[in-house]
């Protein structure tokens, strides 16, 4: 029992506190620098301790005290998924594709075990062409796989479906997710909804109203031109040339008024833009002004023994070739009339030429010897033509035998230019050209034709590529310089190429004149290959297209 005395006793004063903010200031100045509150009553060597001390009593008073706030509202659940579930194998595949962390060799070698993630891209396509869903405790792994790769972002945000937009909004390291998606995944209004349309269009943020104007414009491509142009003067340069660009989706006639108004755009960008696109279209009246300048500029000379086409290039860049979207000053290093003579060629229909040049097709055009060295400059614009216009007849002239001497260059179409021209060819043809290719010249050139070739590649082209690899290996040099088109045979050849490589797998014999180890080298890498190509037959077989719902059943007529 407490007697009076030990009642009437005083508790001793709890000794004062410093602030925290002075215990915070004296941590980032340094105890040297900043003397510690008097109330801590320690200075020289004693102070970092005392600071210490005092901080750390001072964070358990803080937590102590801490007052719960109020329980948030729980999210609104994620939208279902209507897609069918993953194989068991293809699930345990992916797991295994999103942990894993390959090493490689030192010294510039290339592990035997295959990269897995490099096969994450083809398996994502795969299970996205088949309809797959993704499993929900493996989109953490695939968002963060997304998050450090961008060139996979477009494969895995369709795969991981809308559940991905939804754990995105709760977890700011996937915000990503939500900028790749149209709208930054909100809801858009029904096509047929013009008040929630207009409503978004002049409220929405800048991502949801292009998401709305191509969703729009794909239903309605005239109702989404009175969208855009009762706000165009109105919008910001940049806004203006990102909402021109959408234009590209379903260009067509329709577009040309609206279109060429852009030409008188404020904006270099935007009136540039409006050019281009107005120059695909082989029947707009800026094609026809176009071809009708280029044309003044080229012409068959029949004076010589031989037809011979001559170049007069532009002597000024008038305002109509400006409005026309023709750039006035040239870069460094460019001559400012043969600056002109591309752009005016480049953007002229190609149809121009053929009344122009004597009834003649294209590949007798492009055969046709050119006066005073402008072939180059010529050629050049005839690709870009080609390119921009997909014409299969202009590339497939401009490009020629692949054994010729000039197709691996420096000839007046680049190897650059002629992967673009390519991608205007039918896919067997685009693989066929390029064998030939590599038959004639070898894989050293032939990396970005490869590039652009449809995967799997097709058996002749794989069969040159494997043959040419096979040729550089008996020629004893190291594999590295092949290390590009061995990662394009990883992911591009027909798996079934590897029981034909699998012979290739076993350490040749050296020549005397070999680098030193290369014949292990080029087995290691033959291994590798055959391995990736092996896991990826694999894949297939894991992914089969999904099994069709039954049709509903009829009942069976009643029999009298």
């Amino acid at each position: 029992m407490l007697t009076n005395a030990h009642r009437n006793t005083e508790l001793p004063a709890p000794p004062p506190r410093p602030p925290w903010e002075d215990l915070v200031t004296a941590a980032l100045l340094g105890t040297d620098r900043r003397a510690l509150p008097p109330a801590l009553g320690a200075t020289g060597k004693e102070a970092p301790a005392a600071l210490l001390d005092a901080a750390a009593a001072q964070t358990v008073r803080r937590r102590a005290g801490l007052r719960p706030a109020p329980a948030a509202p729980l999210p609104e659940p994620a939208a279902d998924d209507p897609r069918p579930p993953l194989p068991p194998a293809a699930r345990h595949r992916l797991a295994t594709l999103l942990t894993d962390h390959p090493g490689t060799g030192g010294g510039g070698r290339r592990a035997a075990a295959p990269d897995l993630m490099e096969l994450l891209p083809q398996w994502l396509s795969l299970a996205n062409a088949r309809g797959y869903g993704p499993p929900p405790e493996l989109l953490p792994a695939l968002l963060n796989a997304a998050r450090g790769r961008t060139d996979l972002r477009p494969l895995a945000l369709t795969f991981a479906g809308p559940r991905a937009l939804w754990l995105a909004r709760l977890n700011p390291d996937w915000k990503f997710a939500l900028r790749a998606t149209p709208g930054g995944g909100v809801a858009l209004p029904p096509t047929d909804d013009p008040t929630r349309i207009r409503q978004l269009w002049e409220e929405g943020l800048f991502a949801e109203r292009v998401a709305l104007l191509t969703a729009l414009r794909a239903q309605d491509a005239r109702t989404a031109r009175a969208l855009l142009a009762s706000t165009w003067p109105t919008e910001r340069a940049e806004d203006r040339l990102m909402f021109l660009d959408s234009l590209r989706t379903g260009l067509s006639a329709d577009d040309e008024p609206f279109l060429e108004q852009a030409l008188t755009d404020r904006s270099r960008n935007v009136r540039s833009t409006a050019a281009e696109l107005l120059s695909a279209l082989p029947g707009s009246a800026l094609a026809g002004r176009m071809a009708t300048r280029a044309a003044s500029c080229v012409a068959v000379d029949h004076t010589s023994d031989t037809p011979t086409l001559t170049v007069e290039t532009p002597h000024e860049c008038d305002a109509g070739m400006e409005r026309d979207g023709v750039s006035p000053k040239p870069p460094a290093g460019r001559g400012e009339r043969s600056w002109w003579l591309g752009q005016l060629v480049e953007a002229a229909p190609l149809a121009t030429w053929r009344p122009r040049l004597g009834n003649r097709t294209p590949a007798q055009i492009v055969a046709l010897p050119v006066a005073d060295d402008w072939r180059g400059e010529l050629h050049a614009a005839w690709c870009r033509a080609a390119v921009r216009q997909r014409d299969a007849a202009w590339s497939r002239a401009l490009l020629g035998t692949p054994a010729s001497p000039d197709a691996a260059g420096p000839g007046a179409v680049s190897l650059a230019e002629r992967a673009k021209l390519l991608a205007a060819l039918p896919a067997a043809e685009r693989a066929d050209w390029v064998a030939g290719f590599i038959a004639a010249h070898g894989l050293s050139e032939a990396f970005q034709l490869l590039g652009v070739c449809a995967v799997p590649w097709a058996g002749p082209l794989g069969r040159a590529v494997v043959d040419s690899l096979n040729i550089a290996r008996d020629a004893g040099s190291y594999p590295w310089s092949f290390s590009g088109v061995m990662g394009l045979a990883e992911r591009c050849l027909d798996p079934a190429e590897a029981v034909r490589l699998e012979a290739l797998t076993a350490t040749p014999d050296e020549p005397e004149d070999a680098s030193p180890g290369a014949g292990g080298y080029w087995s290691e890498a033959f291994q590798r290959l055959v391995t990736t190509l092996r896991l990826r037959a694999a894949i297939h077989a894991e992914l089969p297209p999904p099994p069709q719902p039954d049709p509903p059943a009829h009942p069976t007529p009643r029999q009298n």
